[in-house]
């Protein structure tokens, strides 16, 4: 590779890591040619030189996401066996890394693409993410029965949207209230999905006011029957 070529992918990736850095500490609305500049130590002038526009540099910091995403989920699985446990533990990890870096979240799902080619293949990486990075506990199951391949493509959409329509209700809506409440909701309902095993939520213990009405209004209806 020529001294030129090493030079302009050398810049190219103090731009590409300094928007990295920018959307996962502050988020989408921290990214312009000033701030990438600023935080590459370049001027912005430079940053055209090697990129059309900030929306180009921005859509290439998604896959370099998705491989961090990905390999981010394998870690979390390097002493599980593949299986049901294994594909549960892959979602909530898949789940924790857009917890942990929201703005991330917001490149991926929120983000509008335009039209070109490649950015319509960015969009088809973004939708198939958590399918492809669970693809091995996916096709493990398939192959010990564990899954049926009738069922394993509506599975793994209602999976998907289950993910993706919880992360977007916690991180921007703040439903539920916490972490805690949301990896529990996450749970059963994958445990649904998944194998039917989801565990009821106990009800609330009634009120003592209401217990005894409950029982005045049994009583009424006794005597009611049997003077009927």
């Amino acid at each position: 590779m020529k001294h030129k070529e090493l030079q302009g992918q050398r810049m190219r990736g103090y731009f590409l890591e300094a928007t990295k850095e920018l959307l996962k500490s502050e988020g989408l609305q921290s990214i312009s040619v000033r701030s990438i500049a600023d935080k590459a130590g370049y001027s912005y002038a430079t940053m055209y030189s090697y990129f059309k526009d900030v929306n180009d540099l921005v859509f290439l910091c998604v896959q370099s996401f998705y491989e961090e995403c990905k390999q981010e989920v394998r870690q979390s699985l390097r002493k599980k066996e593949k299986g049901i446990k294994s594909l549960k533990a892959a979602i909530r990890a898949y789940a924790d890394y857009f917890i942990q870096y929201p703005g991330i979240f917001e490149l991926f799902f929120l983000e509008r693409t335009g039209g070109s080619k490649e950015q319509k293949e960015i969009a088809q990486l973004i939708s198939a993410s958590l399918d492809t990075i669970c693809e091995e506990d996916w096709n493990h199951c398939l192959s010990k029965g564990v899954i049926e391949a009738a069922t394993i493509e509506q599975l793994k959409t209602q999976v998907r949207y289950t993910v993706y329509g919880l992360l977007l209700l916690y991180l921007n809506r703040k439903t539920p209230a916490s972490y805690t409440e949301f990896i529990s909701t996450l749970t059963r309902q994958v445990d649904t999905i998944l194998d039917g095993t989801a565990k009821a939520i106990p009800a609330p213990p009634a009120e003592s006011g209401s217990t005894v009405q409950n029982a005045l209004i049994a009583i009424n209806v006794k005597k009611v029957n049997k003077h009927e």
